[in-house]
């Protein structure tokens, strides 16, 4: 532990293992078999429970309870993980949950920002640079892609997931997977267009904008089914992006949110 700054509060583990330069704060508990990087910043009150792996350069912040036994009835004490990257922002009484069945994790990437109050259940992954705004809600086993922006009280259903560079409004309930690149929200959620703000910022051109908001139209404001709209995605379409959305759309297992007033759910059935 040479190069930290350990307050004489904290309570380290012997077995935990540190890399250099980290910052342990008054009242941190560190339990034994964590594994820490270097320039890590852990403030008053954090919690980092057994079987956790944390990278370089994050932050947790005050009272954020990280790779803690999973709210899960199903949990019966086997040790399981929670795996986290590099430069992530961990804010007041954030919880992260690792992993229920034993040896499976929680897995985190890279410049993530989870803000106050934000909640990781078991078996997510979350990918690189994400933002969770205050309450937003992770239940199990869900997926949240790059640059996802998840507004203050969202909640998914387990197994949901998140598309790249999507954004849900706040109060949203998520059912159903979310394809990249759109905005979405309500109770239930519902396509409501594209995240043409966060393409922008993401350096995607016109043309490739232009393509997304066709692929969306074809999707959600044609008369075909989904099924039609995947054939015509393949045939017609040739960017990156959009092959992106074809891709997600059939690894799907909850089937995609409906679009903002259709009568009838727009779903993924593996029969086609």
């Amino acid at each position: 532990m040479s190069d930290n700054k350990i307050h004489s509060s904290a309570i380290v583990n012997s077995k935990a293992i540190l890399g250099k330069n980290n910052e342990i704060g008054p009242n941190v508990t560190i339990e034994e078999g964590v594994k820490m990087g270097d320039n890590n910043k852990v403030l008053q009150g954090a919690f980092i429970a057994q079987g956790t792996t944390l990278g370089d350069e994050n932050q947790i912040h005050m009272n954020a309870v990280v790779g803690h036994e999973p709210q899960d009835l199903a949990f019966s004490g086997t040790p399981s993980f929670t795996q986290i990257g590099n430069h992530n922002v961990i804010r007041e009484f954030v919880t992260i949950h690792r992993g229920t069945k034993e040896g499976s994790a929680t897995v985190i990437g890279n410049h993530n920002f989870f803000m106050a109050y934000s909640h990781i259940a078991h078996n997510c992954r979350v990918h690189n640079h994400v933002v969770l705004v205050n309450n937003a809600s992770l239940t199990g086993h869900c997926e949240i892609e790059d640059y996802a922006f998840l507004s203050g009280f969202v909640g998914l259903h387990q197994f949901t997931k998140i598309g790249a560079y999507v954004i849900v409004s706040a109060l949203s309930a998520v059912n159903k997977d979310v394809p990249p690149f759109m905005l979405s929200g309500g109770r239930p959620a519902v396509i409501q267009g594209i995240n043409v703000i966060g393409l922008r910022r993401g350096g995607f051109d016109a043309t490739v904008r232009s393509e997304i908001k066709k692929a969306y139209k074809v999707l959600y404001r044609s008369e075909n089914n989904v099924s039609q709209a995947l054939e015509i995605l393949e045939k017609d379409f040739e960017t990156e992006e959009v092959k992106r959305i074809v891709e997600f759309i059939k690894s799907s297992d909850r089937g995609i949110c409906s679009g903002q007033g259709d009568e009838k759910e727009t779903l993924l059935s593996k029969k086609g």
